[in-house]
């Protein structure tokens, strides 16, 4: 399955600068509002330390890991949801997007513009953009209004529609993101792709004495709690681009960081979305493959081909530590350590699979 995040916040945060670093890329980053004018779009792969192992151990001729698409919207403004800066249409953009990643400015510097021209205020920041999210929403959602209003004098199922999305409409009037819910009808939803329903990411965009500060981010993740949050500096990220893995590491460690901004943003997604990886190897590949917690062996199937998961008869699983401890597959049979699974087996993330199925 695809992953996508959108990532969104205030004009000169740091989006655009850490969209770059994240995806090695070279897009505008500038000084100014709206910097950013369309969506730029990154595919980038998940660390993976196992595929290579993996590789070795099979004479691999590639190694795909899992990737992860991350799209950079212009930078929202208050009143964005009616319109003001470069208005709703790159709400619009987020709509696609599996989660969100909003990036908070926590760093002073007299020479990077605020967005007000203000005082760098994180909660303040957070608020404005949460606020056009919800405004969003209550506009997406009076506008589908009316259409069940007409059709519930026939249809009961568009009545219990129309009272599903009355009742999250005085929740946003009141200021509540739909995901501090306790749970959403996605039947009611599904469509409308609101905003305010998909998971949040706090990325907070700090200096280099903040990464060690241990007190200032506990106090910046209280602004946000129990979403999940994650410190990064943009312009340290940004030095590690044209570093090798040791100096990059090591450079990491200095500021007493043990991960990269995108190994950092990509662990706290899967753990929003509640996603797990796979593994498929042999000679031609090694490959990492995107699943849902919880999800059976044929469901796992059919993210490689629907014709795997209908046509699933059983899998042959190890799990890859007994694997690279093994030092072969044929090892790894011969010590037990190689089993058959069902339709019931419930996927874990170190699984290296191969499929039975019928065509």
């Amino acid at each position: 399955m695809s992953v996508s995040i959108g990532i969104v916040g205030l004009p000169n945060v740091g989006k655009s600068t850490l969209f770059n670093a994240l995806t090695n890329n070279d897009i505008l980053a500038a000084n100014y509002p709206f910097a950013t004018i369309e969506p730029n779009t990154g595919i980038v792969p998940v660390p993976d330390e196992r595929l290579q192992a993996l590789g070795n151990l099979y004479g691999s001729t590639k190694l795909l890991p899992a990737t992860v698409t991350f799209v950079d919207i212009a930078g929202l403004v208050a009143g964005a949801s009616k319109g003001e800066g470069l208005g709703n249409k790159f709400l619009a953009n987020i709509r696609q997007c599996n989660a969100i990643v909003h990036i908070v400015r926590a760093f002073e510097n007299s020479e990077i513009l605020r967005h007000d021209n203000g005082v760098v205020d994180p909660k303040a920041d957070i608020e404005i953009i949460n606020t056009e999210l919800i405004l969003a929403d209550i506009q997406t959602i009076e506008n589908r209004l009316p259409k069940l209003q007409k059709e519930a004098k026939a249809k009961p199922a568009a009545k219990t529609a129309m009272s599903y999305l009355e009742s999250l409409l005085r929740h946003l009037e009141a200021g509540t993101p739909l995901s501090a819910l306790p749970s959403l009808d996605e039947d009611h939803i599904a469509d409308l792709h609101l905003l305010t329903a998909k998971p949040v990411i706090y990325a907070f965009n700090v200096d280099e004495d903040t990464l060690t500060n241990d007190a200032r981010k506990k106090e910046l993740s209280s602004l946000v709690a129990p979403a999940a949050s994650l410190f990064v500096s943009a312009k340290l990220e940004e030095e590690l681009k044209g570093l090798d893995l040791d100096d990059a590491k090591e450079l990491l460690e200095s500021y007493g960081v043990t991960e990269t901004g995108l190994q950092q943003m990509i662990h706290a997604a899967y753990n929003t979305l509640g996603l797990q990886s796979y593994l498929t190897a042999g000679p031609k590949e090694v490959r990492a493959w995107t699943i849902h917690q919880g999800a059976t062996a044929p469901q796992a199937a059919g993210v490689i081909h629907t014709d795997f998961e209908r046509g699933f008869i059983a899998a042959q699983i190890v799990s890859y530590p007994d694997l690279i401890a093994a030092g072969s597959e044929a090892a790894a049979r011969s010590a037990g350590k190689m089993r058959t699974e069902g339709k019931d087996y419930i996927m874990q993330p170190n699984d290296v699979v191969e499929f039975r199925f019928n065509v």
